[in-house]
């Protein structure tokens, strides 16, 4: 290990493992475009199998590039659909939490799931997720009761694009009580300033996608201004529209964004800020910086080691700025999660990566284009 670096696996805190079966689809729409072509259109016609298939490869490509662990915002599925997907989760070696959101009048199906398929596995954690808006308010509290009676953090996508408004996220939030420190809010792009005072007063955390928004063309999150309101942020990959599982692309991108937008090179985040993000800042974010992100003694052995004496990273100046803007995947030689070895010399341990992507394309195949 000697000439290596060694930091702790990051944390991605908003993410959709199944749109993997849409990775590249309708890409010259936006998000109200892309969720209706491709998100809602292919959801229904994955079965159970397939959805092993789906969840399996991106899982595994993401703990390849570094992260150990990923907060797994799942749509209404089946039961059985479920059972699949959270084996394709454990199956990967990676630290998850399965985030669930259920058909209004089921979300009992949330305890059931937690206690059934959660529960018994060591890497596992939960959140109810959620579709905030006034016209589901009576959902919505059903799934906050849920959550606090099973002690969760509940997960909702909040003012996503500027369409969004009308559904008076925030307000339903506020109405069913949940508004907090054990609400994560995904995007949060289109808050007002009295909104983002809220949310810093009240505790709320948010996931930045930073990616996924420039790829929807949804607009940049007003990161700068939360920061300034104390709340807590992490970043997050978001599925099919992130096209990718590298938190060093997302944390360039996090912090190349607020620097156009207010041209100003020394704006939130900075370097050592945006990897806090990627680490520290998104345990933070979900509750759980008492097991991961950062090598402190008691918690939990989630490791990254990087090969600095590369082409790409070579030579030093400031290790931080060169993780940041110069890392790259193939950086990562080495993974733990829990202690456990993941991956040596670069690669996966005991992955047939050629098996896991002809199974995810021969799923695909059983799909109609997502062009």
């Amino acid at each position: 290990m000697a000439g290596k670096l060694v930091l702790p696996g990051f944390v991605d805190i908003h993410n959709h493992l199944w749109q993997s079966s849409i990775r590249g689809g309708c890409s010259d729409q936006d998000l109200d475009g892309w969720l209706t072509s491709c998100n809602r259109a292919t959801l229904p016609k994955i079965g159970a199998a397939d959805m092993y298939r789906f969840v399996h490869l991106p899982a595994l490509d993401a703990l390849r590039t570094g992260v150990t662990t990923v907060v797994d915002w799942v749509h209404a599925v089946p039961y059985e659909t479920s059972e699949r997907y959270v084996q394709a989760l454990d199956d990967a070696g990676l630290r998850f939490v399965y985030a669930m959101a259920t058909a209004p009048g089921e979300e009992e199906l949330v305890r059931t799931v937690h206690e059934r398929l959660l529960d018994p596995l060591p890497l596992a954690s939960a959140q109810v997720a959620v579709h905030a808006g006034m016209a589901g308010l009576d959902a919505l509290r059903a799934s906050w009761k849920v959550a606090r009676e099973l002690g969760l953090m509940l997960n909702s996508h909040v003012l996503e694009h500027r369409t969004d408004r009308a559904a008076g996220q925030i307000r339903s939030l506020r109405e069913a009580g949940a508004f907090g420190p054990r609400l994560l809010m995904n995007h949060a792009i289109h808050l007002s300033r009295a909104e983002i005072a809220l949310t810093g007063d009240h505790g709320v955390r948010v996931a930045h996608c930073p990616l996924s928004n420039m790829r929807l063309a949804s607009g940049v999150m007003p990161l700068p201004r939360l920061w300034e309101r104390g709340v807590t942020a992490g970043l997050g990959h978001d599925g099919g529209t992130n096209d990718t599982s590298d938190m060093f692309a997302l944390m360039k991108a996090a912090v190349g964004l607020q620097r156009a937008v207010h041209e100003d090179a020394e704006v939130h985040p900075t370097l050592p800020e945006v990897l806090r993000m990627a680490t520290l800042g998104g345990a933070e974010a979900i509750g759980m910086d008492g097991l991961v992100g950062s090598l402190t003694p008691g918690k939990r052995a989630d490791v990254l080691v990087l090969d600095p004496g590369t082409l790409n990273f070579a030579p030093r100046i400031d290790w931080i700025s060169q993780l940041v803007l110069n890392g790259q995947p193939t950086n990562v030689t080495d993974i733990y999660v829990d202690g456990r070895l993941r991956k040596t010399g670069g690669a996966l341990v005991g992955v047939d990566e050629r098996e896991v992507v002809r199974q995810a394309e021969q799923a695909a195949a059983r799909l109609p284009s997502a062009a």
